[in-house]
């Protein structure tokens, strides 16, 4: 029966990797849509600041991706999860939000204080997390 249950579950991780395989190829497509379409579409051939940060985001979505499938790869090769992959995923995902502030909103959109000091504590910890990760990796 537990044999059945890993097959099974080996199945759904190949599945999963095709699947995330075709959103980051996708995304790239995407990408390279709106680059060449945001270029083109200007005679000036500049990007606004709003099409950088949307670019910059398709960037970091694609990292993400690409970190994902790293993942779900390094738990079928090894049969365990990569915490160290994990963390980076989270690392990558909080850089991104940090990336993506406009600092041209003002108002209500705009980032308060406690938001930041909050993104901060928790780029705190992922950092403290990743270090003790590979102290302890390197130490072993």
């Amino acid at each position: 029966m537990l044999e059945n249950l890993n097959k099974f579950e080996r199945y759904i991780y190949y599945a999963l990797m095709i699947m995330l395989a075709g959103v980051i190829l996708f995304g790239v497509l995407e990408l390279a849509f709106i680059l060449v379409a945001s270029l083109f579409t200007d005679t000036a051939f500049r990007l606004s600041h709003h099409e950088i940060l949307q670019i910059f985001g398709y960037f970091l979505l694609i990292l993400i991706g690409i970190e994902l499938l790293e993942t779900i790869k390094a738990y079928l090769i090894k049969n365990e999860i990569q915490v160290e992959i994990i963390i980076l995923v989270a690392i990558i995902a909080v850089a991104r939000k940090i990336i993506l502030l406009d600092p041209f909103l003002e108002g209500a959109e705009a980032f308060q204080a406690p938001e930041i000091i909050a993104l901060g504590g928790v780029i705190i910890a992922l950092a403290a997390s990743y270090y003790l990760i590979k102290k302890r990796s390197e130490g072993a």
